[in-house]
């Protein structure tokens, strides 16, 4: 497999550097060819949880990510690249939108994109393009647990009960077993087949969607029919390809200095007991080796593409939905604003677009709506929250737009944390703001002096930490926004709640806090009733 996967790498490396069937003059193109070179197609590959730092320097030194590296050789790589929202579902809808998700009320896994929304690839296929979704697209709502929903609910009310599984790495088949999530695999095959079959037969522009599961954690079914995901899972072939040597513990505040919200969301998540150093290398090294999977899948497209003899006319863009903290402030998941949770991976190849680009300007998932149409030609039929990234790339011959914002924007309305929570990042600061700004402290990190984020300097640095602040509700009336989430949960719950009659005391003793809850069932049930009787 390592032999082929270097022989790929060469191959594709002459395709670019040679002409396409579509790129040569003198080959006689048909008039698909010719509709080819005016409109590019648009592949986009997004992962589920993929730490967007590794896809740069030093991060990508840990683990063997070679078509990952081969995007940045050949293409650019966005060095500060943010998710909207650090949740499956609605940092989706924010990328399928081009909206922050408190425009479209995307609050949580739950809640987020009605059915019937209008998204770039629907605009595209309106202008011509053949359209293609596969894997794990998610961004509508009514999906995902009956727990994830109701304690997304209940994140205000007035206790704390582990919610997740305690992360475990596991380790599966033998130094032959690559196929280790057969799901995405299957999906990446059936891309891969699209590709080669269709793609190059089409009489029109192609764009096409691939979501991967990997690298998020496998389900844990020791935590019951109502299981989370907490479980880091590879094979000795992945594993292989980690340097083990290089993976660094991160450094853990002390739980009694930790932010009360960060405090909350290492107990929910079944981090506050103790874990030794090995378990947390351990950890750490899965999940890269996870990471690895996800980038072999990438890999099949490529040279599906190359096959097709479509790769030179195509823009290709990879990235997640969000990252994942791989114990990094004694947590892991994501639903935090700290970099494994936030920061995306973001790289992007085509037509015209130089190689060895490192792209430093901040962008988000927001982005890539404007920058789609941008790359068809499709013209915006509405004010969306993005900017096209096109103005960003070495372009040959494409005119330069306007100055892009320097700032990006995420926020967290779901579960596992316990307030409403809202990122603003430019240049060196990274400020984070709580719920209505007064309840729960602000903090104010300095990334150019601390990338580990263990150090708040919100109240050394007032005058900062108040321009930010100023600056985040010129965009977000976010003690509005925070109020109106409270409203919303508290109106879910109590919808759902009757709908259950008499079996609410039994269901909801039974979801992923089962464990917590049935040691003292009365005492949660009457912190909830307490929580309902405040003001709707």
């Amino acid at each position: 497999m390592a032999c082929t996967l270097f022989i790929l790498l060469l191959i594709l490396d002459s395709t670019l550097q040679a002409p396409t069937r579509c790129q040569n003059e003198n080959t006689g193109t048909s008039p698909t060819n010719a509709t080819r070179r005016h409109r590019p197609n648009i592949v986009i590959v997004m992962t589920d949880s993929f730490d967007g730092r590794l896809t740069f320097g030093p991060g990508n030194l840990t683990v063997q990510l070679p078509f990952t590296n081969y995007m940045r050789e050949h293409g650019a790589v966005f060095l500060n690249s943010y998710t909207n929202s650090p949740i499956c579902c609605p940092s989706r809808a924010a990328m399928w939108s081009g909206k922050f998700v408190h425009l479209t009320e995307s609050w949580n896994n739950y809640k987020c994109l009605d059915e019937n929304y209008t998204t770039w690839m629907d605009l595209l296929q309106r202008d011509g393009y053949y359209t293609q979704k596969l894997g794990k697209v998610d961004y509508k709502s009514g999906d995902h647990s009956l727990s994830n929903r109701v304690e997304a609910w209940t994140r205000d009310v007035d206790f704390l009960l582990r919610q997740e599984g305690r992360p475990v790495a596991n380790l599966t088949g033998d130094t032959s077993t690559v196929k280790v999530m057969e799901e995405d695999w299957n999906e990446t095959d059936s891309a891969a087949r699209w590709i080669r079959s269709a793609a190059a037969t089409l009489s029109q522009p192609f764009a096409l969607y691939l979501g991967l599961n990997l690298p998020h954690p496998y389900p844990t079914p020791a935590m019951g029919e109502n299981k989370g995901a907490s479980t880091f899972q590879t094979s000795p072939y992945w594993l292989k390809k980690v340097s083990r040597q290089l993976i660094t513990v991160p450094k853990w505040l002390p739980l009694k200095e930790m932010h009360q919200v960060d405090y909350y969301s290492t107990y929910t998540k079944n981090c506050s007991w103790h874990f030794t150093q090995e378990e947390i290398k351990d950890i750490r090294a899965f999940y890269y080796a996870m990471c690895a999977e996800a980038d072999a899948m990438l890999g099949e497209i490529l040279s599906a593409l190359r096959d097709a003899k479509v790769l030179g006319d195509t823009f290709v863009i990879f990235t997640s939905d969000h990252g994942e903290l791989a114990m990094e402030h004694r947590q892991f998941y994501k639903m935090s604003m700290y970099e494994g949770s936030s920061h995306v991976p973001f790289l992007l190849m085509g037509p015209k677009v130089e190689a060895k680009q490192q792209i430093a300007h901040l962008i988000s998932l927001v982005d890539v709506y404007p920058t789609v149409l941008d790359m068809a030609g499709t013209s915006l039929p509405s004010r969306v929250s993005g900017h096209s990234l096109l103005p960003l790339l070495s372009l040959k011959d494409a005119p330069q737009a306007g100055p892009l914002p320097d700032w990006v924007l995420s926020e967290y309305h779901g579960c596992d944390v316990n307030a409403s929570t809202y990122m603003l990042r430019r240049g060196q600061w990274k400020y984070i703001a709580y719920a209505d700004g007064s309840s729960a402290p602000p903090q104010l990190f300095d990334l150019s002096a601390d990338q580990e984020e263990l150090h708040n300097v919100a109240a050394k640095l007032p005058s900062i930490t108040a321009s930010l602040d100023k600056l985040l509700r010129s965009v977000v009336n976010y003690p509005a926004v925070s109020k109106a989430v409270h409203q919303y949960n508290k109106q879910q719950f109590i919808s759902w709640r009757n709908s259950l009659g008499n079996n609410y005391t039994d269901v909801i003793a039974n979801l992923r806090w089962h464990t917590d809850w049935q040691k003292d069932p009365k005492n949660y049930e009457n912190a909830i009733k307490k929580w309902l009787q405040g003001d709707l």
